[in-house]
């Protein structure tokens, strides 16, 4: 690579129902537009990187591919993807993906690709993604501590926290009380994590209607995308970079109401 040429990364965000691409350059602007096409159903490994493939057909040149993915992923390889389907599980991903563009590539969780965008750096963070299931990621002093699957962990009523708050009970039990139980699972994760700043993405959490707790903020869900730059490369938060540490990639590797219905 010539010394000065910037370096693009194919940032790729796979998803339950839509599988989203962009390229994007090192200070994290887009150098394309995004492309979005449906998730294949079934979901199988084979179907979906056909997809990529076609995503990355309709990109420019890039030099690295980064994605998000639905599921736990270790050093590239799955282990496992609740919502595509148990035939992920031992596919080697970041493997398929630089077969697929012949450029090298690196995965993690998808809600941990997103927080890497947003997250401020210090103390402890945590994002909740809202879409096809629930996604969550957690970050000490601005690093990444990956594959914490607390969507499948129970709730309430023998149910996990997926079952209540993923797009299915959205579908099942209508905006209002999916809303309710949205606050109740926020309520209920502080006091077990103590968080500086929870952020909320994915594209359910346009519908959330309710007041946010100071402490919680929505984000754009462009940053499932524009996280991936740094599963290659450090960060720091912008605000105060003086006292923010940095931001490394992720290894290769208020009082509870009553419960809602």
């Amino acid at each position: 690579m010539a010394q000065g040429k910037p370096v693009i990364t194919f940032c790729l965000d796979i998803g339950g129902t839509g599988i989203k691409g962009m390229t994007v350059d090192e200070d994290g602007q887009p150098t394309a537009e995004r492309v979005r096409l449906p998730t294949p159903q079934p979901a199988e490994p084979a179907a979906v990187m056909a997809t990529v493939r076609e995503i990355a057909g309709q990109m420019p040149p890039f030099d690295r591919v980064a994605a998000g993915f639905p599921g736990v992923v270790v050093e590239g390889m799955v282990h496992t993807a609740p919502n595509l389907g148990s035939t992920w599980a031992g596919f080697p991903l970041a493997e398929a993906l630089q077969d697929a563009t012949g450029r090298p590539a690196r995965v993690a969780n998808d809600a941990g690709v997103q927080g890497l965008a947003v997250i401020e750096g210090k103390g402890t963070e945590v994002v909740i993604t809202l879409g096809t299931g629930m996604g969550f990621a957690l970050y000490v002093d601005g690093r990444y501590v990956p594959n914490i699957e607390m969507a499948h962990h129970v709730f309430r009523k023998h149910k996990t926290y997926e079952e209540r708050i993923g797009n299915r009970a959205l579908q099942k039990v209508g905006r209002r009380r999916w809303n309710k139980r949205v606050l109740d699972a926020i309520q209920h994760l502080e006091p077990v994590f103590n968080y500086r700043v929870l952020y909320l993405g994915g594209g359910n959490s346009k519908l959330i209607h309710f007041s946010l707790p100071p402490n919680v903020r929505i984000i754009e869900n462009i940053s499932g995308l524009l996280g991936g730059i740094y599963l290659w490369q450090p960060r720091r938060a912008a605000a105060d970079p003086s006292d923010t540490p940095a931001i490394a990639p992720p290894p290769r590797t208020p009082k509870v109401t009553s419960a809602p219905r």
